[in-house]
Order: structure tokens, then sequence, then C-alpha cells
């Protein structure tokens, strides 16, 4: 069973969207729904499956409905139709207490504009949704100063929010999703509003943290750079259709149509290849040449690929244990770093 399944969500704004099932259903496009019957079609027959412990990225540019997508996870947004499962219950079967109790214990979730209390200090910030579960003052304080630490901001937890910088405040913000200990992180472009270098630097922070922690995170961004350094999984959003689902090296090698194409045109592939996509297996034998560079299998291409290019290097591709695994050669990067 996948953490959370998404199956065949359909979401229409407007006044009776009841009343214009039929015609998304059909094959209307969302230009034509909006021309015809003044509704907006937010999403259109999105199905997903989400692991446990994953990150997944839905992307796509502004209308796509990726936000849309992602509010529907927390019932912050009904569906007009279709289903979402967490670990086997229906959400949408939830009643008002139920859907509480969910919200406060199953997920937690990150806002694009921080979302803190201006008139609460960092550390009461952190610990609000403990407050919310009626924990003891002494206990979540303990709890808000673990995770305050651990987003790398010990020594601001009595400041409040108007003293700190856009990237503080989005520790805060992830300071605090951390803190109720939920399995699930909704994150809705929640570094999109930062200045590029503080931007990469939570990137980094979250890496760190999620290599530790495990979390399954729904990770909502417009941008393609940041997908292929988060993701595990990339599903593209386009006029609510969900185009294409992939590992980065799927979107990146491989893209679906025009548009996700487009997106991927001017990405650099030695940031999302990884030596073992693109090497020769060992069992096809081992080719010729005195130097050698020996590289990890999970090491990306952008970090040896300086070496083979200067030195004209054989590249020994090997495990954890140092087994080799396969070879990279010139040929092997022509083919890989080419695009067609």
């Amino acid at each position: 069973m996948s953490k959370i399944e998404i199956n065949n969500i359909y979401k229409i704004f407007g006044n009776k969207p009841q009343s214009v099932m039929q015609m998304v259903k059909d094959g209307a496009t969302k230009e034509e729904v909006l021309e015809k019957t003044g509704h907006t079609v937010g999403l259109d027959n999105v199905s997903l499956k989400i692991e446990e412990g994953e990150t997944f990225v839905c992307m796509g540019l502004s209308g796509s409905g990726k936000s849309t997508l992602i509010r529907h996870l927390n019932r912050l947004i009904e569906p007009t139709s279709g289903e979402i499962l967490v670990e086997g219950t229906n959400v949408m079967s939830l009643n008002k207490q139920e859907l509480i109790e969910f919200r406060r214990h199953k997920m937690s979730m990150v806002f694009q504009r921080f979302g803190l209390f201006p008139h609460k200090t960092v550390i009461q910030n952190v610990g609000y949704g403990l407050e919310m579960r009626n924990i003891t003052q002494e206990e979540r304080n303990k709890i808000a100063m673990e995770k305050i630490e651990a987003v790398g901001l010990s020594g601001f937890e009595n400041q409040y929010p108007n003293q700190l910088s856009g990237g503080m405040q989005q520790r805060v913000g992830l300071a605090r999703a951390l803190a109720t200990d939920s399995d699930i992180m909704l994150m809705d472009e929640a570094f999109s509003a930062l200045d590029p270098l503080i931007r990469s630097d939570m990137q980094k922070q979250l890496i760190s943290l999620q290599s530790e922690l495990k979390k399954t995170i729904v990770f909502i961004t417009h941008d393609l750079d940041e997908s292929l350094r988060l993701g595990n999984h990339i599903a593209i959003l386009n006029a609510g259709k969900l185009v294409q689902v992939g590992t980065p090296v799927d979107i990146v090698m491989n893209p679906a149509d025009d548009y996700v194409a487009a997106f991927v045109k001017d990405v650099n592939r030695a940031k999302v290849l990884k030596a073992k996509v693109i090497m020769t297996d060992a069992k096809e034998g081992q080719p010729s040449g005195e130097n050698r560079l020996k590289v990890h299998e999970d090491e990306f291409l952008e970090e040896f690929l300086p070496k083979i290019v200067l030195n004209d290097v054989v590249v020994d591709v090997v495990d954890s244990a140092g087994h080799i695994k396969g070879y990279i050669t010139n040929k092997e990067l022509q083919s890989s770093l080419v695009k067609s």
C-alpha cells in the first residue's frame, strides 16, 4: 500500500461544478470550459501514488493545479469527484472531528508566506501545534527547542517574526512542521519567496533533515531545478492534467510531451545523471585505459565530469562495498549529455 493514493481527482471551481463534469470527462480543455460555462477546471482526473519516506515534487506553471492538488490531501479543498487515501483511509469520509485530529497528527504544512503568528515568539510559533494537542508547556518547549536547533536557529527562540529575515522565518515554519512529528509534510511553494542564496541554503537544509528523518514530503514548486534537486519522483501538471510522473532522470531524459520538453530543454544533465545511470555494466567487459578514476555509483556526473574531460580517464563505478558495477568512458558521456 502506498502512503498516499490520489484516485481520479477532479476539481471544478464554480457555482454548479457537477453540471460541467461530463464536459470535462469528454475532453473539453480548461479554456473551453471557462468560455462556455464560466467554471474553472482546477484538476482533471489526476491519479498519483506517493510512497512512504520519499520527497514527491509536484510542479508546473501558474494555474497548472499543483497548489490545488496539495490542498486536497488535508481537505483544505474538497474535490468535485475522486478520493484521497492516506495509509488506506479515505480522507473524504472523515467527519469534522476526525478531520481535525487527522490534520493535527497525520500531516503538517509549510506555506510560502511562512504563516507565522506575529504576536508569538519563535519558540511559541514552533510549539503551536503541540499546544493545540494540549501538550504541557514544559514538554512543548523542550520539543520546540530541539526543532529550533535542528533548523539552525538556536539563540533566536525568544525573537518575534518581524525581527527575523525571510529565510529565518521560513526556518521557523519548517521547525513548526517538524515539531508535531507528523508522518507527512506538505510544502506549498515553501521556498519560492526567498532570495536565491537563501533558497539554496533551505534546500540543502531540507535534504539534510530528510536524510535523517525520512518523512513523506509532498513539495510544490514551479522551479525545475528545485524539483530535480529535491524530488525522488516528480509529477508535472499542465492546465489541471497530469502529464508525466517519473524520477528526475526520467523527466530530463524522456519528456512525455512538448510541454515537459520545454521545461527540461535547458537543464544541465550532468546535475541529474548519476554514475550508475550512464555506466556500461561491468559484465560487458572492462574497457582499456591506464588513466582510471573510481567513483561511487550514486555520485552525480557534474562532480567528476571535469576530471574525465581534462584527463581522458576511464571511470570505474563502484558500490558502497567497493565492488565494480560498471564503467564510464567518453562514449557514455557523449550519448548521455547530447540532447536529442
